[in-house]
């Protein structure tokens, strides 16, 4: 079923490997939530959304989808589009994320939390965009004040190390990469790879909305260490998500909406057009 309106909502989070396994978030028990809908699907002009859920977080109101609303049928770039469409339409002006990466960097280990502070982006996906005329300056691609955030609430969970800066190379998937591309994305200066980072920064200061996110180290890249194990991973994906879960709720409760973030400045009307007179 397709609803034809979109609720208004200031705050969303996109869900990623850490809270897939669990019904968020309402599995959490937490007291200030109230779940308003579920399965919310929307029309937009890059075909049906994904399922959407509305929730209320004290007196936020708050939007959520699993898994970055990847799914058969529909590419990723088209899956982010869509997604996106329906948080500008629903006013979102604060973006939360969170997703399973692997380590390059040696000295990160699994369980480990760490909050993005920039990317590389070696996607293919890089003209994903709502067709907005802006010219997008990346120069900080990460909201610092939702950033500070995450990272208070990832410390307060006192079960594990907490890094509060890292480049996030992004890469398509849907294979881990090879040894080489992960000593090559060493070399450009990667801390961690994943899949999701991008297009979701770019499409967040399309639209106007502060992007963070926190990621769990769920594996080692290939050739980094040891050799991964899928036991472990399955470990990870199923057991950390009440904690995940956990440190995006205590996140949000404390971001305001009116915070003098230098976000929104980083958004600018584009030149390739005739200049006015």
């Amino acid at each position: 079923m397709t609803d034809k309106t979109i609720p208004y909502a200031d705050y969303a989070i996109i869900g990623g490997s850490s809270t897939f396994s669990i019904s968020f978030p309402e599995d959490l028990s937490h007291p200030d939530v109230e779940v308003l809908g579920q399965e919310l699907v929307f029309a937009t002009p890059y075909g049906p959304s994904p399922a959407f859920k509305l929730f209320l977080l004290g007196e936020k109101r708050v939007l959520t989808l699993k898994m970055h609303g990847w799914r058969e049928g529909f590419s990723r770039a088209d899956a982010s589009r869509q997604i996106f469409w329906v948080f500008r339409e629903a006013g979102v002006k604060k973006i939360m994320a969170e997703g399973g990466v692997g380590s390059i960097n040696h000295l990160l280990k699994p369980r480990d939390l760490l909050v993005p502070s920039d990317y590389l982006d070696f996607s293919l996906r890089k003209d994903v965009s709502l067709g907005s005329p802006y010219l997008l300056t990346m120069r900080r691609p990460v909201c610092p004040d939702m950033v500070s955030e995450l990272v208070t609430a990832a410390e307060e969970t006192a079960l594990g190390r907490v890094f509060d800066r890292g480049i996030y190379a992004v890469t398509d998937g849907r294979h881990f990469e090879s040894p080489a591309e992960v000593a090559m994305l060493s070399r450009a200066g990667a801390d961690i790879v994943g899949q999701s980072m991008c297009p979701e920064v770019y499409l967040s200061r399309e639209i106007g909305a502060c992007y963070a996110r926190i990621d769990m180290v769920v594996n080692y890249a290939e050739g980094v260490v040891k050799d991964w194990e899928h036991r472990e991973l399955a470990e990870i994906f199923y057991g950390e998500s009440q904690r995940i879960g956990n440190i995006l709720l205590s996140a949000l409760a404390r971001i305001g909406i009116r915070e003098e973030c230098p976000c929104a400045q980083l958004r600018k009307p584009t030149l390739l057009k005739q200049k006015e007179d």
